[in-house]
């Protein structure tokens, strides 16, 4: 246990000596000039930048530096580019082109003007009431959707992933997306398709869990407790029997969800609870 934390501390110090956000005003590619830092995350930094050629502004992805000579790390950033590729969705990024230099590797995308919903939740202090709550999962559950379709998992369903721009929701941040790759049967026993089938299963319904609890933040937004003793949010929230029964088996406590359709179906039926209070 001493040793793993050792090298735990010895990776972060190396992580903060190398992993050092590229200078504002520095032009990458000979295009994009880094305007500012806008995120930071586990193997990326990302950059606002402005493009040269267009003069529009985009956002620029690189992996940490500190990553670029792991195999598996640059595999994930490499993922992330392929997932964004296939990608054609007015509410998710465009990917523009990847390139790399001296081994450090970036990628280009639209730049999204608005703020998560981490930040409009947390500092500028907005709420939502439980119909508006589930109005947000309704356009987050077609984006879901869509996904879906194209067998693309996104697998960090997180408020900071959520943008939010006059109302309208878009999903950003594909680093730990999953995409399934084709299976020929001819060639995989049927041990190994269980397998797969499986796994897809469980990514869709780790999907639709943060779902669950992108709901559930949501929620809370607009509680204030009367009590210092904490409660489970079914004593805490007072919601329509249809809510909870949403979040109930999008959190798995109750038979959890197998496809979207369900979803949906339990969701309209929710909402048009809440709508008749109107």
């Amino acid at each position: 246990m001493r040793n793993i934390f050792i090298l735990r501390s010895i990776r972060k110090i190396y992580q903060f000596f190398v992993d050092i956000p590229i200078k504002e005003g520095t032009v990458l590619n000979d295009r994009y000039e880094v305007l500012s830092v806008i995120g930071t995350g586990s193997y990326g930094i990302v950059y606002l930048c402005k493009d040269l050629k267009s003069q529009e502004n985009r956002v620029v992805k690189q992996l940490r530096p500190s990553k670029r000579y792991n195999k598996r790390e640059v595999g994930l950033f490499e993922r992330e580019t392929s997932v964004l590729r296939t990608l054609n969705h007015k509410n998710m990024p465009i990917i523009y082109e990847a390139f790399s230099y001296d081994e450090y590797f970036f990628y280009v995308m639209s730049f999204i003007d608005g703020d998560n919903l981490e930040h409009q939740i947390f500092f500028s202090k907005k709420t939502f009431n439980e119909k508006e709550s589930l109005q947000i999962l309704e356009q987050l559950l077609e984006l879901v959707d869509y996904l879906h379709k194209k067998d693309i998992y996104h697998q960090d369903l997180r408020i900071p992933n959520i943008l939010l721009k006059d109302n309208e929701l878009f999903l950003i941040d594909f680093g730990l997306s999953r995409q399934k790759v084709s299976v020929d049967p001819l060639q995989s026993t049927s041990s190994s398709l269980h397998n797969k089938q499986e796994s897809i299963l469980e990514m869709k319904q780790q999907d639709y869990y943060d779902l669950g609890e992108i709901l559930l933040y949501l929620l809370y937004t607009t509680y204030f407790s009367k009590s210092k003793k904490a409660l489970p949010w079914t004593e805490e929230l007072s919601l329509e029997k249809g809510t909870v029964n949403l979040l109930k088996r999008l959190l798995g406590i109750n038979e959890p969800y197998l496809k979207i359709s369900e979803i949906s179906a339990d969701l309209h039926a929710a909402l048009k609870a809440k709508e008749k209070e109107y």
